[in-house]
């Protein structure tokens, strides 16, 4: 079984049409949605409108939360960008689009090989199995990390949120994050805004014959197209937001 993990898609759909077609031509059995749907970006209805076509799970990230209770969001973060971005974004959904995001589940369990059930099971979460906000990272402590993962028990734990790609070992159980389809991030953590790549990530998770493969993958993207779709939007703060993108030279 290969099951694709797509996650903080952030309403830019020219990353995440990238990574659908690099999708099909692995030629997956099912696609795990992780969070972060379509705040942020130019493009959430378009972004909405295309999930909604794959008929795949679906996890809450907390992007998903602050859409529906402002005051988490104010918690989160006080950056008045963020808030009147979401706000937008609150505005470009339809009642049928909301009413599909708010559907999405906290956590999902997935049997890779139903003859071994504790030794093929994968546990997909946003932030933690605990909080869609938490932080899992390469250096999250294991006391703290135990912590997050208390009650629960997989052969691969995964989840999204920190917009980097990562894969670390715990105590025996594998720990992934198959980094953001539409801002993955250049470092962990940052003071100001921080630096956006100009690829497309995403994961895929196989067990075949008892053999397990994550597989970390990065897609070229039309950074011109990601330009361009912003620059046609109304998004709030769009020449600042596509000025945090790094151009390595992508096409």
């Amino acid at each position: 079984m290969q099951i694709a993990l797509l996650s903080d898609i952030h309403g830019n759909l020219v990353s995440l049409d990238a990574v659908l077609a690099d999708v099909q031509k692995q030629q997956v059995d099912d696609i795990v949605f992780l969070g972060d749907l379509a705040t942020l970006g130019p493009q959430p209805r378009e972004v909405v409108a295309r999930m909604r076509s794959l008929n795949c799970h679906y996890i809450s990230g907390n992007h998903e939360t602050y859409l529906f209770d402002p005051a988490a969001m104010h918690a989160y973060s006080d950056d008045p960008w963020l808030r009147d971005a979401i706000a937008w974004c609150r505005q470009q959904l339809s009642t049928e689009d909301l009413a599909f995001i708010h559907s999405f589940k906290p956590f999902l369990e997935i049997d890779l090989d139903p003859t071994h059930h504790q030794t093929a099971k994968l546990f997909c979460f946003h932030g933690s199995p605990r909080s869609n906000a938490d932080k899992i990272l390469a250096t999250t402590p294991r006391k703290k990390l135990k912590a997050m993962l208390r009650e629960h028990e997989a052969a691969v734990f995964a989840g999204g949120h920190t917009h980097i790609q990562m894969m670390r070992q715990h105590q025996g159980i594998l720990i992934i994050n198959p980094g953001s389809v539409g801002q993955p991030f250049a470092q962990s953590s940052f003071k100001h805004t921080p630096r956006v790549m100009p690829w497309a990530e995403y994961a895929i998770v196989s067990w075949e014959q008892g053999v397990l493969n994550v597989n970390l993958r990065r897609v070229p993207i039309d950074l011109h197209a990601v330009r361009q779709a912003t620059i046609n939007s109304a998004l709030p703060g769009k020449h600042a937001w596509m000025n945090n993108w790094q151009n390595n030279g992508a096409a």
